[in-house]
């Protein structure tokens, strides 16, 4: 698969959410993103910004009850994009392993797309709001992403107090570990497995 075909678009439509994503892993990091979620919008932008990927997502859901299904939900479709737009997988660096601050909060997070979905994650939230985001939806939402990602998702805080502060700079560090794990950095016949593929 050339980087030019490296794209994944998704829908999904239950009876509690209705999510429409689109990625190219080898794009600018423009992005149109429109959620019920405001502050999950902004963590999507995190994601397209800082990881360069050209992201579309539209999303509506059952939010007068809470956020819940439709944070899960977009992670869901995220993950799958990512994996439909990888493909084989062939070529790619594989691992991603990079640490972003945000003032006094430092969040260390490594990514393996090995085919195989688990998630460590290691950040200090209590249950508790930021505006109106229940910062334990942070956790489902990388969940949700490793599972239908199919890859390891490792989420780690070094420093922080600030939960705004610690949560946007996980996203900043997920989304710089995708980018350097979703390079192409290998001949696109070359699988980084020894078991010559990745599953």
């Amino acid at each position: 698969m050339s980087a030019q075909q490296r794209i994944g678009q998704v829908q999904r439509v239950t009876g509690e959410t209705e999510i429409s994503v689109r990625v190219n892993l080898d794009g600018q990091g423009n992005h149109s993103i429109c959620t019920p979620v405001p502050f999950l919008s902004h963590m999507l932008t995190q994601i397209a910004r800082h990881g360069g990927f050209d992201l579309e997502v539209e999303a509506t859901g059952d939010v007068e009850i809470d956020f819940h299904h439709t944070v899960e939900d977009v992670g869901l479709c995220l993950g799958q994009a990512f994996r439909e737009a990888l493909g084989t997988r062939a070529g790619i660096e594989r691992f991603g392993h990079r640490r972003a601050p945000l003032d006094e909060a430092l969040i260390d997070v490594t990514v393996d797309l090995s085919g195989r979905p688990y998630l460590v994650f290691g950040l200090a939230l209590p249950k508790a709001k930021i505006g109106t985001f229940d910062v334990e939806l942070v956790k489902e939402f990388y969940q949700a992403f490793a599972v239908k990602g199919e890859c390891n998702v490792h989420v780690h805080q070094v420093h922080g107090e600030n939960l705004h502060h610690i949560v946007e700079a996980s996203f900043k560090a997920f989304a710089l570990a995708l980018r350097q794990a979703t390079r192409i950095t290998r001949a696109t016949n070359v699988i980084r497995s020894t078991k010559d593929h990745l599953d």
